[in-house]
């Protein structure tokens, strides 16, 4: 009895499906018309339910639990007006987007030395090693050879590779400056610059603020501050030049007293009676500009300044044996009486090529910056 009584009863929910379904279906043209009819009329029985609750217009429609807890209390359904009107809170949980891989912060590649610099015959310059095989007309100190000619005396006995300057802890920590910027070199053919003078650019892809860029870039890879000046202060006048680098000099270190370095970056020039330009440049391969630090002797930090350029001449001679021209002594300033930390480099000749001081360049800043951490 009670099997019938179910197989009746299933039987009358399956036909009155089976209407329903082909009532609500009626009018569909295609099975996907006929799916959102079924989906549309299930809305119907929630329709009757809120009209039942009394919840009749859409625009503030509540959710069916919090209708059935409104029509629980006397209370409540007092404010089912001010319930009704709160916007949808925003403290409800956003639909998570898909998580997408986080892209990391890209490292700042570090300059890497080339194999070698490119054929240093393209330039078209004749080329010789300055390098002493005699001490006789030096103050030799280690491997360090100065040629001394200013008026104060210079006794071995004095350098032990200490000095007096030293990094800051707070940044910037190096400047850098070109009093004469527009110094340029011997480019390969099809590498021509415009001049504006022998050997001199304001062209600064090809000029000391090239070379400038390097070393800056080398010393901030190893984490050390640099402030790089890239202003031209011999373009378009040459003479004054010094006076205006110094007074960038002395406004640069009032600002940021963390500077203990300065690095006035030039190129040398050496030429025959004919101004044919010679390229100076390393025995050792990969082959490339020798460097020569100019002192001068007319300040008050001199020999500071000095010991500081025997230590890392030393430190370059061990890297590669000529790499390093002799150290001069003059009785010149130079701008180095701004700090004790302060060297004139020259950085190759007139007659080498951009990417021979270039790859010079970066062996200087590389040792450069072993001495400097050894003090830290």
């Amino acid at each position: 009895m009670k099997k019938s009584r179910f197989t009746r009863l299933a039987a009358i929910v399956l036909a009155a499906a089976t209407l329903w379904i082909t009532a609500v279906t009626a009018g569909a043209d295609s099975l996907r018309s006929a799916i959102a009819a079924v989906r549309d009329s299930a809305r119907l029985p929630v329709a009757l339910l809120r009209w039942e609750l009394g919840d009749t217009f859409p625009v503030d429609a509540l959710a069916l639990p919090a209708m059935l807890a409104l029509r629980e209390s006397p209370l409540l359904l007092s404010a089912w007006a001010e319930v009704s009107s709160l916007p949808a809170s925003d403290d409800a949980a956003p639909v998570p987007e898909p998580d997408t891989p986080r892209k990391e912060p890209e490292e700042t590649p570090q300059p890497s030395l080339p194999d070698a610099p490119r054929d240093d015959a393209d330039n078209g310059a004749a080329s010789q090693t300055i390098a002493p095989t005699s001490p006789s007309g030096f103050v030799q100190i280690g491997d360090v050879f100065i040629k001394n000619n200013s008026t104060k005396a210079l006794d071995p006995a004095w350098f032990d590779g200490s000095f007096a300057a030293a990094l800051s802890d707070d940044a910037p920590q190096v400047l850098i400056v070109h009093t004469h910027g527009s110094e340029a070199y011997t480019m390969p053919k099809g590498q021509e610059y415009a001049p504006t003078g022998t050997c001199r650019t304001a062209d600064n892809s090809v000029n000391m603020i090239r070379v400038g860029d390097e070393i800056a870039a080398v010393l901030s890879s190893y984490g050390i501050s640099v402030l790089h000046d890239r202003v031209l202060y011999d373009d378009p006048a040459y003479d004054g030049a010094y006076e205006r680098a110094a007074d960038a000099i002395r406004g640069y270190l009032e600002k940021y007293p963390t500077l203990s370095f300065v690095l006035d970056v030039h190129r040398d020039a050496i030429e025959d009676k004919a101004g044919h330009q010679y390229k100076v440049i390393t025995r050792e391969d990969p082959r490339c500009a020798q460097i020569s630090f100019v002192m001068g002797s007319n300040n008050d930090h001199w020999l500071e300044n000095v010991k500081l350029a025997v230590a890392v001449q030393q430190r370059l001679t061990d890297t590669s044996p000529t790499l390093m021209r002799p150290m001069y002594l003059r009785n010149s300033r130079y701008n180095e009486h701004a700090t004790t930390g302060s060297l004139l480099v020259e950085v190759g000749a007139a007659g080498n090529s951009l990417d021979e001081a270039l790859y010079a360049a970066r062996l200087f800043a590389e040792n450069m910056v072993e001495v400097l951490q050894t003090l830290r």
